[in-house]
């Protein structure tokens, strides 16, 4: 129901008081009052637990949640029987949070936004220590200064420059809730809103030559948590950090590699390591071989030889030398 012009409301929901077998039935019921139709699987549906802090005017809404595991789905007849071409941007404060959309995957942790639309399908998966902002925006607050329908599941870097700005802006209008006044409100959303513009179509988008070092180190550390996975590769990277792959390679370019041989660098590495390390002596060749997302001794040893000038097994027998 839309607030009469100069409305502004701050709300507190818990599943607290609530008995624990009801507990999923009142946060659907709760969700559903303020969002547009979805379904909801819940991985305890006996005893779920959720929190929400709602702020919003006529114009815009502001929730900052915690709940436990659970799965938001928006289906092709729930789009069509209950339109929704708003805009919701999504930050996970804490966490983890896949979504799905229209062929897109966006893997979301703490400082990377995006931006979902309800006027399509989506699978919203979210784990069990999620603390999240969710912003509901006009749609035409963005379509008209982009020109154009905004990408769907467009990851956005929130944790420095232009966008950790953003965040900061999130984070003060939040803990000034009870103070601000409607058009307070609405005038801070509005400068967040542009700001996102700014991030999603200028240079302080990832693929701008500004940006591109904060891609390269992102890149790099997600590489080093995940060089051990055989299934690692710059497709899958780029959708697990929300960027395209362009993104990356653009950013890998400038330092001289590219995905496959970062990916194959880092494996490397890994092995070194677990050679010149005590605890690992029990460990087979093959053994590390698979440890660290080769995908045969073969490989490995080749691999091995040309960037180390010798084999896995000559630098173990060789003392571990540096």
């Amino acid at each position: 129901m839309p607030l009469p012009a100069g409305s502004y409301l701050v709300e507190s929901q818990s599943t607290h008081g609530v008995t624990p077998r009801e507990r999923a039935d009142f946060w659907s019921e709760h969700i559903g009052s303020y969002q547009s139709r979805m379904g909801f699987t819940y991985a305890r549906p006996d005893d779920f637990g959720g929190e929400t802090v709602r702020q919003r005017t006529e114009k815009y809404q502001l929730v900052r949640f915690r709940s436990d595991e659970i799965e938001y789905s928006r289906t092709a007849r729930q789009v069509r029987e209950d339109p929704d071409g708003d805009y919701r941007l999504l930050l996970p404060l804490t966490g983890g949070i896949v979504l799905r959309q229209d062929g897109q995957e966006a893997r979301l942790t703490p400082g990377t936004g995006t931006l979902v639309s309800f006027d399509s399908p989506f699978d919203c998966l979210q784990d069990a220590t999620t603390q999240a902002y969710i912003l509901t925006i006009p749609a035409r607050e963005v379509d008209g200064p982009l020109n154009r329908k905004s990408p769907l599941a467009t990851g956005l870097d929130l944790t420095r420059g232009l966008g950790r700005v953003v965040g900061s802006m999130l984070n003060d209008l939040h803990a000034e809730r009870d103070v601000l006044t409607d058009a307070q409100f609405d005038a801070v959303s509005d400068r967040i809103v542009e700001l996102l513009c700014m991030l999603a179509t200028g240079d302080d988008r990832p693929d701008a030559t500004g940006q591109l070092s904060d891609v390269e180190t992102m890149v790099r550390r997600y590489v080093r948590d995940h060089a051990a996975d055989p299934a690692l590769t710059g497709t899958s990277m780029a959708r697990a950090l929300g960027w395209s792959l362009r993104q990356i390679q653009l950013a890998l370019q400038r330092a001289g590699t590219t995905p496959r041989d970062l990916i194959r660098e880092e494996r490397l590495r890994l092995v070194r390591e677990r050679l010149q390390c005590g605890d690992c002596e029990h460990l087979t060749i093959t053994d590390l071989a698979y440890a660290s997302g080769f995908s045969s001794a073969s490989a490995l040893s080749t691999a091995f030889r040309q960037r180390y000038g010798l084999s896995p097994r000559e630098m173990r027998n060789g003392g571990r030398r540096s």
